[in-house]
């Protein structure tokens, strides 16, 4: 009777584990980084996925190849969706290696980002770099959440069901 109890209280438990936030040690699913023409560029949004028309941030480094910090650079970005030109961020100076901003997207699904490099030391030019950024539904979080709930569930059950006859035929 102890076993299924512990079970009960199992399945309790991780049928609320979608709703904790962790923090994890992979990168981030929206994130990408490039090498090109000497520097390194590494971009991310925060949340993973924006939703849409509530502010999110774009979060972007730039480093050299040895992955060195540049201390001062001049960034321009540019934002597509499905071919069409949908913002543009002017040109700005950065003083430090990373440049932090709220960003808000309007649009669901796949944009194209394009980062520009203006007058690096070592090039000639500006250095464009490209990335694919998504967004998602106000709903994908709760989906996804559901997805998770449900598979831990389903373990939780199979478990209730099938440790108590496995014990039983051990013994």
């Amino acid at each position: 009777m102890k076993m299924r109890s512990f079970f009960l209280i199992f399945i309790f438990v991780l049928s609320f584990y979608s709703g904790f936030d962790s923090a994890y040690a992979h990168s981030m699913f929206n994130s990408a980084e490039q090498v090109y023409g000497g520097y390194r560029v590494q971009v991310a949004t925060t949340p993973e996925f924006p939703q849409i028309d509530e502010p999110s941030q774009f979060l972007l480094r730039v480093t050299d190849e040895e992955y060195l910090e540049v201390d001062r650079f001049t960034m321009g970005i540019r934002v597509y969706y499905n071919d069409q030109q949908v913002d543009a961020i002017i040109p700005t100076s950065v003083e430090s290696g990373h440049w932090d901003f709220d960003y808000v997207w309007r649009n669901t699904g796949n944009h194209i980002v394009k980062i520009d490099l203006y007058d690096m030391p070592g090039t000639d030019g500006i250095l464009t770099y490209t990335f694919n950024m998504g967004t998602q539904s106000p709903f994908g979080v709760v989906f996804i959440g559901a997805i998770t709930t449900g598979a831990f569930v389903f373990l939780g059950v199979m478990l209730y069901i099938y440790v108590p006859r496995i014990s039983k035929k051990s013994k």
